[in-house]
């Protein structure tokens, strides 16, 4: 079966050599091609939204870290001879002129369904959380940059304050904050609610509704950072 990757390069490969190819055509291109097969469209657009918005977030923050490119190769575990077509899907999104506000309206679109929340666009949201805070800090710049993308993908200001208290203060985040929690709830509640982050974060839910297995990473670093904060309140638990 063809893989995320050589479908992404058939999608790259119908644009044409000349005028309009930019990210807009990519995606036409790819909501044309997958009009019968939405899971996979779903994939693939997740890998064009990763590239491509990861791109914009490199030129919003000025500066592209050797950390932030490692981060980005240990998110995306892309075949050497797909190496080709990732790289020119990142050209492609830094010279496009439009904005990465169109980017995002359009990846939006491209989800489906267009509900609160979309829980694919959470995934796509985290991951660029992930490349952001890879040099060890998420810059003003890059959480304004964020806090757009989630405006505009609909996902609600508490889900990204979670977000932002795992990433943008990975040492001194608030377990609380990181699990959806108000401070001080009742153990059995937080024992609940991990319970529920774990089940709905495993990472064949999160294949099954859309990011590609080649993204694994994501779903590896989120449960982590789920398990870490369960762990510190359980130990404040311990009497001492």
């Amino acid at each position: 079966m063809d893989s995320v990757w050589s479908r992404l390069g058939a999608a790259l490969l119908s644009l044409p050599a000349r005028g309009a190819s930019g990210i807009g055509s990519l995606l036409e291109a790819i909501r044309t091609m997958f009009v019968g097969d939405p899971a996979l469209r779903r994939q693939v657009g997740f890998s064009v939204a990763m590239i491509a918005l990861s791109a914009k977030m490199a030129r919003a923050d000025g500066v592209v870290t050797q950390d932030e490119v490692r981060a980005f190769h240990r998110i995306f575990e892309i075949p050497p001879d797909e190496m080709r077509n990732v790289q020119r899907l990142y050209n492609l999104a830094q010279a496009d002129t439009a904005g990465f506000e169109t980017y995002a309206y359009q990846l939006a679109n491209l989800c489906g369904s267009g509900d609160d929340n979309c829980l694919l666009l959470q995934d796509i949201l985290d991951g660029l959380f992930y490349i952001a805070e890879a040099d060890g800090i998420v810059h003003e710049r890059e959480v304004a940059f964020l806090r757009r993308v989630s405006e505009i993908f609909r996902i609600d200001a508490l889900h990204f304050e979670r977000l932002l208290a795992r990433h943008a203060r990975p040492m001194g985040a608030d377990p609380y904050a990181v699990l959806d929690l108000p401070i001080n709830t009742e153990f059995g509640a937080v024992r609940k609610r991990y319970r529920t982050l774990v089940a709905e974060n495993h990472p064949d839910r999160l294949i099954a509704r859309g990011m590609p297995a080649d993204f694994i990473a994501i779903a590896t670093n989120r449960l982590a950072a789920i398990n870490s904060a369960y762990e510190m309140i359980e130990r404040s638990q311990v009497p001492a």
